[in-house]
């Protein structure tokens, strides 16, 4: 028997060779559809932060993506992604658990108003839109829902507002949306009916 040196990092699991669980087996995943950086960080920034804190896969895509400062998001823990590259790939196969859509995007653009749509009708993925732009189908119950910032979101997302350039009094404890509740939604559901 060899001795190994003892390695702080090293906490004696070791995976089976060759086997590792699937990514999306172990972590929900939101995708969230934003007019541009400063969309996302200004009314969904502390949420996504929260997220990301729970144990989310969080991904923002962002039309134009080539040219944005995507600083901002990355600060709040968020992947990004170019949309109009997600929409060319037909998705890339992804399969989000919640769904997060600016009303501007679906105002301008009608792939992701049908996605939109076809997320409320499937029913099993958690919809949530932000900005008075956009009214719901009649068919679809789209209820107003608060998150309240955690205040290490509220921290963060004073970082990426700065990094933004956007003015801090955009940094509220709360964030308010609409949202299409799937039937059964995620553990550790963060958004509470407003009123």
């Amino acid at each position: 028997m060899v001795a190994r040196p003892l390695d702080p990092a090293d906490r004696g699991i070791r995976p089976a060779a060759g086997v590792r669980p699937p990514r999306d087996a172990v972590r929900y995943r939101l995708d969230v559809v934003a007019h541009n950086v400063a969309d996302a960080v200004e009314h969904a920034g502390g949420w996504l932060f929260d997220r990301v804190g729970a144990g989310w896969e969080v991904t923002v895509l962002i039309p134009g993506l080539p040219t944005a400062d995507v600083r901002p998001l990355r600060i709040l823990g968020a992947e990004v992604l170019d949309l109009d590259s997600v929409i060319a790939a037909r998705g890339q196969g992804r399969r989000p658990d919640a769904v997060a859509i600016s009303s501007v995007v679906c105002e301008q653009d009608s792939r992701t108003h049908r996605g939109l749509l076809n997320a409320l009708h499937d029913g099993g993925v958690e919809v949530v839109v932000w900005g008075r732009a956009w009214t719901s189908p009649p068919q679809h119950q789209v209820d107003p829902v608060v998150h309240r910032l955690s205040i290490a979101a509220q921290a963060f997302k004073a970082q990426a507002l700065t990094a933004a350039q956007l003015p801090q009094a955009l940094n509220t404890p709360t964030e308010v949306f609409r949202s299409g509740l799937p039937s059964f939604p995620p553990l550790g559901f963060d958004l509470v009916p407003v009123g």
